[in-house]
This record gives C-alpha cells, sequence and structure tokens, in this order.
C-alpha cells in the first residue's frame, strides 16, 4: 500500500467524473421528479405574491424611477 504525500490530492476532473457517473437517474426517475416539481411549483404561483411584498416592490420602484 502506499503512503499519499501530505497534500496530495485526486485532481478534481476525475473526482468530479466519478461523482457525476454515480449520480446518473434513469428517465422514469427524472421524469417523475420532474412532475412532483411542477406541481410544487403551480401550487407556489397560485398563492399568488403577498400585498406588504407587492407594497414593497411599489416603494422601490418609485426610489428608481427618483434617481
Amino acid at each position: 500500500m502506499k503512503d499519499k504525500k501530505v497534500g496530495q490530492s485526486v485532481p478534481m476532473q476525475s473526482a468530479l467524473h466519478q461523482r457525476k457517473a454515480a449520480a446518473k437517474l434513469g428517465r422514469d426517475v427524472q421524469a417523475k421528479i420532474g412532475q412532483q416539481l411542477r406541481a410544487m411549483y403551480d401550487e407556489v404561483l397560485s398563492q399568488g405574491v403577498p400585498d406588504r411584498f407587492v407594497e414593497l416592490l411599489d416603494r422601490l420602484d418609485q426610489r428608481d424611477n427618483k434617481d
């Protein structure tokens, strides 16, 4: 067994390549995740923006217009 020298590491590209290879998902899993994300996002969109945020954004727009 060879000892690694202090400060010696695996090249970044090969480590990244190994993680990408291990992280691949099948198309069916990707499709299911996509469906669930769309459902969650649609629910968030249907909630709308709270009035206090709209007022804050209006005030910020007014400041920008003055400058």
